[in-house]
């Protein structure tokens, strides 16, 4: 009896995870150190906060557009792939037979039965199986930009809004600590989530994720102290 084993992968979530994990931690991380720079600078609190609205607009935007450049030149390159893979099968069958054929070998498959399976495959999707063997182009890596410059703008305006609303209900002698203490909770949270999400290691992610977060936001306060106390 032929008993079905089913597994659970998470690659098909690398493109929408990948952007909204950077996008969410660029948010708390930046917001959180523009606050804590600026309110160690001896500003007013009204400056804290419009400090950091004017950091979660400019960043949101800047992470849609720079993910979106960065993706579309990706799916530039694989569209100018796939053209030209399309017109070497049409010019040059045998040759791309012979490519195919030479990637199964290389992969442990007896020359014979390469080339049976090459050709077998050829003829169910020849650009398909080119693109997935050959040029490593699948449906699973394909390059999204739209999808990525939503993800990222939405993911680094809702991690950004984190450390203001703590800055916004903080007392003011209390702001930087708590907005400190409540960043470095949310970057936990969130390393957590994503590792959880792409089945990795979640204390590991949570570790990495929080250590990087509290170096920019001492650096940060560091420069906000020094220039407030020259000014």
């Amino acid at each position: 009896m032929y008993i079905q084993h089913l597994e659970r992968h998470r690659t098909d979530r690398i493109g929408w995870l990948r952007a909204a994990v950077l996008g969410a931690n660029d948010g708390i991380v930046s917001t959180a150190s523009l606050v804590v720079g600026v309110a160690a600078a001896n500003s007013q609190a009204n400056d804290v906060l419009v400090a950091g609205v004017a950091g979660l607009v400019a960043g949101a935007m800047s992470m849609a557009a720079g993910e979106y450049v960065s993706v579309s030149s990706q799916s530039d390159t694989e569209k100018a792939d796939l053209d030209r893979e399309r017109n070497e099968l049409a010019t040059n069958t045998e040759f791309e037979l012979d490519e195919l054929t030479a990637v199964y070998v290389g992969r442990g498959v007896e020359s014979t039965l390469a080339r049976q399976v090459a050709s077998q495959m050829m003829a169910h999707d020849a650009l398909g199986i080119h693109a997935r063997d050959e040029l490593g182009i699948s449906d699973l890596s394909t390059a999204r930009p739209i999808q990525a410059a939503f993800a990222s703008a939405g993911t680094f305006a809702v991690g950004a809004a984190l450390p203001l609303v703590s800055a916004l209900l903080a007392p003011s002698a209390m702001l930087i600590p708590i907005v400190i203490t409540t960043s470095i909770l949310f970057l936990a949270l969130l390393g957590g989530f994503g590792a959880y999400a792409g089945g990795a290691p979640v204390i590991k992610a949570a570790v990495r994720v929080t250590f990087w977060g509290v170096l920019a936001m001492a650096l940060t306060a560091g420069a906000g102290a020094l220039f407030g106390a020259a000014g």
